[in-house]
């Protein structure tokens, strides 16, 4: 039985134009997503194999797809959510988003920094990856990762709460080379309301990791 499932789009597939076309809206979550489930999926079931045949010599390959797909798979989940027809602009008070406007604030000094910092992150992968916006529970401060692949150069125990995907498949069909031209575009999209949701979650449980047991 499959551990994974693909979610269902909270909006459909034109919801997001002119940001993002309807066409690669549906390539990227019903091809590409789709595949990094079925990819975890399959590998838990070659984990199960090997452990059932003891056997060991693909463990360094097996180990590495799940975490390739398993982190494509959470990246993409939460990234959809992350994104509205009604969104962009800044987190304000008056919108109800005032907690994680003052943490942005307290964190890369003004939002205006902050917006500079992870879109030359997201803009700047070497390659295939992402630009994250991640709360870190050892500062309890907001930082921004830049992440290779899906699960290369993270922090350990952070948790991202914003993501951008800079894969050429999440783009290349509308802004061909121009990675950059789509980043700036991605904030006329931004879902302040789901990215203060997971802020506070995030917080929250800031204590899951255990440092000093």
């Amino acid at each position: 039985m499959a551990i994974y499932t693909l979610p269902e789009l909270p909006y459909d597939y034109a919801a997001l134009q002119p940001v993002i076309d309807a066409k690669i809206i549906e390539l990227h979550h019903d091809k590409h997503h789709a595949a990094y489930v079925k990819g975890a999926n399959d590998t838990l079931e070659q984990l199960a194999e090997a452990r059932d045949k003891d056997q060991w010599g693909s463990i360094n390959g097996l180990e590495k797809n799940l975490a390739f797909h398993l982190s494509g798979h959470i990246l993409h989940s939460i990234y959809w959510q992350n994104m509205t027809g009604d969104g962009g602009g800044e987190p304000l008070d008056k919108d109800g988003v005032g907690e994680l406007a003052d943490a942005i604030a307290e964190s890369f000094g003004s939002f205006a920094k902050f917006k500079a910092q992870l879109t030359k992150a997201s803009a700047t992968t070497q390659g295939s990856g992402w630009g994250v916006l991640a709360y870190e529970p050892v500062s309890g401060k907001l930082i921004v990762e830049q992440v290779y692949d899906h699960q290369g150069n993270v922090g350990q125990g952070s948790t991202p709460i914003l993501v951008f995907d800079a894969w050429e498949h999440a783009f290349y069909l509308q802004y061909k080379n121009q990675k950059v031209d789509f980043i700036e575009a991605m904030w006329a999209v931004v879902n302040w309301q789901d990215v203060a949701r997971r802020y506070t979650a995030a917080k929250e449980r800031g204590d899951a990791l255990l440092l000093n047991p």
